[in-house]
């Protein structure tokens, strides 16, 4: 099949076409043949539609009102087998932002790619103004090896922005940043936790860096905003000016439903924001996040099997129990102190535990009584119609 009917089979219009934007005399045209307001081929009168310049990934003219599968060629398996990287491109009919949706930077945290598969079967995408870009997987070597790591064992989200002539961890960093995050406005990077862990639902920002993150945060509408200080080599560091929310939720490996759907309303609710999207009728209400400007680590005193008192997202009170380490035999048992007060967001699940190894991450507070309300506002909106759904 030629490279136009793979182009063709692979793009769909989004709706009706607008007047201007496809004569229907031929195949559409790449970027740059705009027609010009109250100029084109409509019926006397009528004034036409100025084209919306196509936008082009992969090699690929996409142009506005449909929705198209690009492959990103990657370096093959070192069996001869290709290996590209899945894009979804939503180009909307109308100008907007552009935003790119990254999922899996992690081949093992696989929470966003379910968030992003759901966003992309949102019915309300049909209104979409500006250009969405959804990468479910970035990490192709890692999920399907169901690792957090390259076959090289390096970390991609340690390695960018990357290079052509690097790494392989460099390379695939370099593709993502030049094909999608280059032709973006705006971006949103889905996590989990590793391996063995587990983390509330929490943004994470650099609020000294980027002050005007906040609104953009907040518009997304986690129960925890976190104000941490950005790695170098994250995906998140190399965009530079480019605001960028950072989602953690859940945990390597496994769906985890409460932080796959409070994902997908964070997502929908930051497009609605950047107005994207049209605005809810209903106008819900939506609990303030609360923002938490320090985190620390409670570590394992001895080592043993560890017996936790507390769940992902309780409250923790400075000196408070978080769990207690016996050894196998029953012997020697020691209690895990908190040192801070705050919210639990992230904990171990493995109860086979050394001595010195993190086991609770609570984002610190003063006073836990803003955070207690909205952690609770979270599990009010998130929890609540579950119950209801199972009662009847």
């Amino acid at each position: 099949m030629s490279e136009e009917g793979d182009e063709q089979s692979a793009c769909e219009s989004e709706g009706e076409t607008l007047v201007g934007a496809d004569s229907g005399t031929g195949p559409t045209s790449g970027a740059g043949s705009g027609t010009a307001p109250g100029s084109g081929t409509g019926k006397p009168g009528q004034r036409v539609a100025a084209r919306r310049e196509a936008i082009v990934i992969g090699g690929k003219s996409i142009q506005p009102g449909q929705r198209c599968y690009v492959d990103l060629p990657l370096p093959p398996l070192y069996t001869h087998t290709s290996v590209a990287m899945p894009v979804h491109v939503i180009h909307g009919k109308q100008p907007g932002p552009v935003l790119f949706v990254t999922a899996a930077i992690h081949g093992d945290e696989i929470n966003g790619i379910e968030i992003i598969r759901r966003l992309l079967a949102t019915k309300s995408l049909s209104r979409l103004a500006g250009t969405l870009i959804a990468v479910p997987v970035v990490n192709v070597y890692g999920f399907v090896s169901q690792s957090r790591y390259l076959p090289d064992r390096r970390d991609l989200n340690r390695s960018f922005p990357g290079s052509e002539t690097g790494s392989m961890a460099a390379r695939l960093a370099n593709t993502l940043m030049s094909e999608i995050v280059a032709k973006c406005t705006h971006g949103i990077d889905l996590h989990t936790a590793a391996e063995g862990r587990a983390n509330f639902p929490q943004i994470r920002v650099d609020l000294d860096s980027h002050p005007e993150l906040l609104p953009l945060a907040e518009a997304f509408a986690p129960p925890i905003l976190v104000d941490s200080t950005t790695r170098d080599g994250t995906l998140r560091g190399a965009a530079g000016n480019l605001p960028l929310l950072l989602y953690e939720a859940g945990e390597a490996l496994r769906f985890d439903d409460l932080a796959i759907r409070a994902g997908l309303k964070g997502v929908l609710n930051v497009m609605r924001h950047l107005k994207m999207l049209p605005a809810n009728k209903s106008g819900e209400r939506r609990g303030k996040p609360w923002l938490a400007n320090n985190s620390a680590w409670m570590r394992a005193p001895q080592s043993g099997i560890l017996r936790s008192r507390i769940r992902l997202g309780g409250i923790v009170e400075e000196g408070g129990v978080l769990g207690y380490i016996s050894d196998p035999f029953g012997e020697s048992e020691q209690a895990v102190i908190s040192d801070a007060s705050g919210v639990l967001i992230g904990i171990t699940k493995l109860p086979l535990v050394h001595e010195g190894e993190a086991l609770y991450h609570v984002a610190t507070t003063e006073s836990t009584k803003s955070a207690a309300r909205a952690v609770h506002d979270f599990h009010l909106e998130y929890e609540q119609p579950v119950m209801k759904r199972l009662k009847y």
